[in-house]
């Protein structure tokens, strides 16, 4: 499951986080109305973020891979929580080690 936020660097405000991108464009478009008189502020920032609220696009490709792998294993027991269970960091760590020693692997055989 998608996980959303809208920034407001002008404010300094975060949404909570939103499930569906016509919720975000609502939240966004109502704070812009309320706020800002329908101007968009400098440096808003809408994107998406794993469950531990961390912006995707702010992660290293590395740990954004473990973010992603992580919230879909803990999406299995329960979509709408926040934060990664532990078996699901550890699952997500062990997928990586195991993926990352089949490419040694299959490099190794190769040569």
């Amino acid at each position: 499951m998608r996980r959303y936020r809208y920034r407001c660097s002008v404010c300094r405000t975060t949404s909570p986080v939103l499930f569906d991108l016509p919720d975000l464009a609502a939240e966004g478009e109502g704070h812009r109305l309320t706020l800002h008189g329908g101007h968009i502020p400098d440096e808003e920032v809408v994107g998406e973020v794993d469950r531990l609220g961390r912006w995707y696009a702010a992660l290293s490709p590395l740990v954004a891979l473990h973010a992603r792998i992580a919230d879909g294993l803990s999406d299995l027991h329960n979509e709408k929580t926040i934060g990664h269970y532990w078996w699901a960091s550890v699952g997500a760590a062990l997928i990586l080690g195991a993926a990352a020693a089949l490419v040694l692997a299959v490099i190794a055989a190769a040569l």
